[in-house]
């Protein structure tokens, strides 16, 4: 009989184990939440996108005339003076190739040209004999008029011979002369590239640097055949840095000149500030990554700060701007993280004791990380940050 009462009572004891334990598996247990509290603070509603550094002021060297630019003897980054540094040199350009046509053309007029200075010189040659013969009719004209044996009209006329004599060699020689660099042109015509003379001993022009400064690119670095107006090299200040940001056109406009900014994911560790100078009136189209036609608008802003700070960034680095539109001082703050829409409104868990309650919220402006809350909640309350889909009304919850 005791053998039987031992039995029950261990399988009793076994039984309400089990149960506990059965119980203790199926029981609700706390959730565990991240939780923050709501405090006040100021908040400062921005716009951000990415911009570029550039120098203010780049000065872009052309070429003064068509012709052959030297290898330039610079490499970016080489500082430079106004007035003393050269950026570039020029000489001539080589003549071009003659088709077989144009040289027959060529050789067929300097042929003429020569033939043309033999009858110059023929003419010459004409012309000063004809000169040493009325010359010798005015010497005896001379005696003869101081015999009286002539007239006097036939002592001027042998006068006029001679001075018509002497205007015709003159003009013989000048012909010659005409004719002879008419044969150089010619010739002229059918130098080749590269021959005997092409290029000059010396350089011809030397273009200096218009301000002080650095080479930022050199659009021309190898010896060429460049047009008047080509760019040849771009100088500017690397230390006079203003930076440009592309705004979609519905954040421009609320974007206004003298608003505050930060540079940020620039490469450094510190925040960088900035401040707006301009909005440009004009937007432009921009075709986005995914294809997209966005209207863009272009903002400068002024770097503000030590330069030291500055001094690690160069033309056309990449940062993210981030600009002040709006900010609201000494109001309650709620993490963006715990705010979730329950149907037309916003709302957030509240954590009381170790239950969640729901509450709706007034929401006011909001940046990336915190909102503005009009109603809903107090200061120091605790609030449910980034909360999961199984957390309802009344669940019980441990804050991590």
């Amino acid at each position: 009989m005791a053998g039987a009462v031992g039995r029950y009572l261990l399988w009793a004891a076994v039984g309400v184990g089990a149960a506990a334990a059965l119980a203790w598996v199926f029981a609700p247990r706390p959730i565990g939440v991240d939780v923050a509290t709501i405090e006040r603070g100021t908040l400062d509603v921005t716009v951000e996108d990415e911009g570029v550094t550039r120098i203010r002021d780049v000065y872009v060297v052309s070429a003064p005339t068509s012709g052959r630019m030297l290898r330039s003897e610079l490499t970016v980054g080489d500082a430079v003076a106004k007035g003393e540094s050269v950026v570039a040199r020029f000489e001539p350009s080589d003549p071009s190739l003659l088709d077989l046509r144009s040289r027959r053309v060529g050789e067929a007029t300097a042929e003429a040209a020569d033939a043309a200075v033999g009858l110059a010189e023929a003419q010459l040659a004409q012309a000063r004999s004809q000169l040493d013969f009325v010359r010798g009719d005015l010497t005896r004209a001379v005696e003869l008029a101081a015999r009286r044996t002539i007239s006097e009209r036939a002592l001027d006329k042998a006068r006029l011979d001679v001075a018509t004599a002497e205007a015709t060699a003159k003009g013989a020689e000048a012909t010659l002369e005409v004719r002879r660099r008419e044969r150089e042109t010619a010739r002229a015509q059918l130098t080749e590239p590269g021959g005997a003379g092409a290029r000059g001993a010396n350089c011809c022009i030397e273009i200096h640097a218009p301000v002080d400064g650095r080479v930022l690119r050199l659009v021309v670095e190898s010896e060429q055949v460049v047009q008047a107006g080509s760019p040849l090299i771009e100088i500017g200040d690397p230390t006079d840095l203003e930076v440009a940001v592309d705004l979609l056109s519905r954040d421009a406009v609320r974007v206004a000149p003298g608003a505050e900014a930060t540079i940020e994911s620039w490469g450094g560790a510190e925040t960088l500030h900035a401040r707006v100078r301009r909005v440009e009136p004009t937007g432009f189209t921009k075709v986005s990554a995914l294809g997209i036609e966005e209207q863009r608008v272009k903002v400068v802003l002024d770097p503000q700060g030590p330069k030291d700070g500055w001094a690690r960034l160069g033309h056309g680095y990449r940062v993210v701007v981030r600009i002040v539109v709006t900010r609201v001082a000494d109001v309650l703050l709620a993490p963006v993280s715990a705010l979730f829409r329950d149907g037309e409104r916003w709302a957030a868990f509240t954590v009381e004791g170790d239950r969640v309650r729901l509450a709706r919220l007034d929401l006011g402006e909001r940046n990336q990380r915190f909102a503005v809350v009009k109603g809903g909640l107090a200061p120091g309350a605790r609030v449910v940050l980034h909360p999961a889909s199984a957390l309802g009304e009344g669940a019980q919850v441990a804050p991590r």
